[in-house]
């Protein structure tokens, strides 16, 4: 898709309520082997740091410090149908939220890796019902085998490219339509930003 200039609402607090709610995330680096990605949950800690992981095995693990790489969210998406509109002598297209985060690479320490480990459970623990699991559970075996497994990262955000096209310019019988029409999380985000 183009990212148009009309989709791409600088708001901080829009940027960050997508992380939050996403969590998860692709990083992108060429490396000397071709480019490579890996899939990773992604928590912020501030507006202009992201923190992941990867395990040590990964083929971007050993290039990510001090380079400079891309995160992207993509939130959610769907196709909107012409049938929606009040002309239909149009063509389908979708409608999606998304975000590109560019910036340096830096390795986390060990006890940022641990904090980053511990924010990471009460966080996805937190999102589902029922007595949570804790870190603490594990043994001490299991918790040093995998942190000697893994290696903590964080992007320092320069550079954000937004793109939430969500059928704003349609007017709002057309809206109201797509808005019925698409999943409801989708549905959920058109609602939210408007033009």
């Amino acid at each position: 898709m183009h990212p148009n200039p009309a989709y791409r609402h600088n708001d901080q607090a829009l940027h960050e309520k997508l992380i939050s709610e996403v969590a998860f995330g692709t990083v992108f680096l060429t490396t000397p082997d071709g480019p490579r990605a890996s899939h990773v949950p992604v928590l912020a800690y501030g507006h202009d740091d992201l923190r992941f992981h990867l395990a040590r095995t990964n083929a971007l693990t050993p290039h990510l410090e001090g380079a400079r790489a891309l995160i992207t969210i993509n939130g959610p998406d769907g196709y909107v149908s012409p049938r929606w509109y009040d002309n239909r002598d149009t063509v389908p297209t979708w409608d999606y939220a998304a975000l590109e985060l560019e910036g340096t690479v830096e390795r986390l320490s060990d006890e940022a890796l641990e904090t980053l480990l511990h924010d990471v459970i009460t966080t996805f623990e937190g999102c589902l019902e029922g007595e949570p699991w804790l870190a603490s559970e594990s043994s001490e075996t299991v918790w040093s085998g995998l942190f000697k497994g893994i290696a903590g990262f964080s992007l320092k955000v320069e550079e954000r490219r937004p793109t939430f096209k969500l059928s704003q310019r349609k007017n709002a019988d057309e809206r109201a339509r797509i808005t019925a029409g698409v999943k409801p999380e989708l549905a959920r985000w058109m609602r939210e930003v408007s033009e």
